[in-house]
């Protein structure tokens, strides 16, 4: 006779021992425990978390009583102002789903989102009016809930909303009892990526993986008790990384920014004593190259997370003699943003600031609630090799891994092949199990039968004492088929430097089949989240790889 297990018998999940992981539990909790601290500055204005929370109920409360649900999208073109901050919260405690849209988008591609999501209730900002207005002409009578976010810092630009974002929390009730998702694995966000060619994909995460995700900061990063952050990093993407619910979960302060100038940067890490702050290489390259006199009088390290494109060791270094400890962190949207962290062993301190870069230039470890990242052989899915040098796919596994493509089972299933989410991006494992990326598989330049990472170019051109930003794609070439291109930003001021120079300088630092055979000078184009867009550059180089 079978055995019956003992742990198995009147032992089952109930109310009192199982609840839905949601990150709307740490906002409730702020505001129970830390009420009058400091939860949102934005200029003049400051909430603390009683307020916030109130502020939060009253957006559920409204939407709510105007029909809005389960299933239902609440879209949101805004800059990191308050009631962004708030839409994080607001719009998934009347069970709806926040889809938050980039900036920077154009019309057409914002009418497709709108559209492909469903969405219910756009918040919006005039700023952004003349890219709104079209998109909602795309809609015809299929057009959302207009509700405009007014703010008297923001550009002169046409109303388009019903109702104010204001007038809309009046509705609300701040003691709407507002529940946790029925189960965890429900839908919290859905987030467009930036399609290159084709329509983006909408990535949809859960309410699990964005709780995870959010103590997955404070753990990986080290978080104290009531950081300072300041937003330079947009809420849109990837939803800030997590990091609005992460200010929740320790009761954090988020000083808004509607935009990033270092011209505004510096002067509120001073005035409100930022500690922490977020965004791409190319955020860190504008900030350690502003002028002097804007970077004196800091008083502390300011801790700032590094990812969205392979960070060059030069930033690095220049992020450290500023002033700015940096902790690169790597992920996508699918992952929730950050997933993987390149964790900072004791010893680093010792050695040289370039060694230092170098071993804080990978990509890392898996963040602590992640089940796994690993390299895998695209043809066999088994690991590389952890010699350095073997290349593979970068996949992961675990809970802070998206449920899939909104209304695309093809995408989804591609990209779960074989129980993995798969990257795209290529890298190597070095003997200590740390992953470096190489390169994104269609940026990798095949010369005379000889792969070239981009990102070991780029590297390289960074190194050049007046090289703000260097981008490097391929080139069609009759003899050895590509050749590498290099786009070049030169940093203000700097002196002219030539084509000739600028390849002889690479020609000291790599083997002669991998130096730029052109370099262009030009603004390299860039995402609003600093991510450089290579399918331009390959375009205007005419490579190879242009058509994807």
């Amino acid at each position: 006779m079978a055995r019956i297990n003992p742990y198995s018998l009147g032992l089952d999940k109930n109310a009192a021992n199982h609840v839905a992981l949601s990150p709307l539990s740490f906002i409730e909790r702020a505001a129970l425990v830390y009420p009058q601290r400091t939860a949102v500055v934005y200029g003049a204005r400051r909430q603390d978390w009683r307020e916030t929370y109130a502020r939060c109920r009253r957006l559920a409360g409204a939407l709510a009583r105007r029909g809005i649900g389960p299933g239902d999208t609440v879209a949101a073109m805004l800059p990191n102002v308050p009631a962004m901050f708030e839409a994080h919260f607001g719009v998934p405690m009347c069970g709806a789903v926040l889809n938050t849209l980039n900036t920077r988008l154009d019309a057409e591609a914002i009418a497709f989102m709108l559209q492909h999501g469903e969405a219910k209730v756009l918040l919006t900002d005039r700023e952004f009016a003349p890219v709104v207005a079209r998109a909602l002409q795309h809609l015809g009578d299929k057009r959302p809930l207009v509700i405009e976010v007014e703010d008297e810092t923001a550009p002169a630009g046409a109303r388009l909303g019903e109702i104010t974002y204001e007038e809309l929390l009046a509705e609300g009730d701040e003691d709407f009892a507002w529940q946790l998702p029925a189960d965890e694995w429900d839908a919290i966000a859905l987030n467009y990526t930036s399609g290159t060619t084709g329509n983006p994909k909408g990535v949809v995460t859960h309410h699990r993986g964005a709780y995870l995700n959010a103590a997955n900061n404070v753990i990986a990063w080290s978080l104290p008790h009531h950081p300072v952050y300041l937003w330079t990093l947009p809420m849109f993407h990837c939803n800030g990384w997590c990091f609005p619910w992460t200010m929740a979960l320790i009761a954090g302060t988020s000083v808004c920014l509607r935009k990033v100038d270092p011209a505004l940067i510096w002067p509120l890490m001073r005035e409100h004593g930022v500690t922490h702050l977020c965004g791409a290489p190319i955020v860190y390259s504008m900030l350690i190259n502003a002028p002097a006199e804007l970077r004196q009088g800091l008083d502390r390290v300011v801790r700032g997370l590094i990812a969205g494109a392979p960070p060059p060791a030069v930033v690095i270094e220049g992020c450290e003699a500023a002033g700015i400890a940096i902790t690169h962190v790597y992920g996508l949207t699918e992952v929730y943003g950050p997933a993987a962290v390149c964790a900072q062993q004791e010893h680093w301190a010792a050695l040289p600031a370039q060694e230092r870069a170098r071993l804080n230039g990978r990509q890392g470890v898996a963040y602590p609630l992640q089940q796994a990242v690993v390299v895998l052989n695209p043809d066999t899915l088994q690991p590389v090799p952890a010699d350095g040098e073997t290349m593979g796919e970068i996949c992961f596994r675990g809970n802070v891994v998206m449920k899939g493509y909104l209304k695309n089972p093809a995408a989804t299933e591609e990209a779960f092949a074989g129980g993995w989410f798969h990257t795209g991006d290529l890298a190597v494992v070095h003997p200590d199990g740390y992953v470096k990326i190489k390169d994104r598989s269609k940026d990798i330049i095949i010369s005379g039968g000889e792969n070239i990472s981009s990102i070991e170019v780029e590297d390289v051109l960074h190194r050049h004492p007046d090289v703000m930003l260097a981008s490097v794609v391929a080139l069609p070439d009759e003899k050895w088929g590509e050749v590498p291109c290099a786009f070049v930003e030169l940093k203000p001021g700097a002196p002219t430097v030539t084509e000739a120079e600028l390849i002889e300088f690479c020609r000291g630092h790599l083997a002669r089949f991998k130096v730029p055979k052109r370099i262009v000078f030009a603004e390299v184009p860039k995402t609003s989240t600093g991510k450089i867009q290579k399918f331009l550059l390959r375009q205007r180089a005419k490579s190879a790889s242009a058509i994807e």
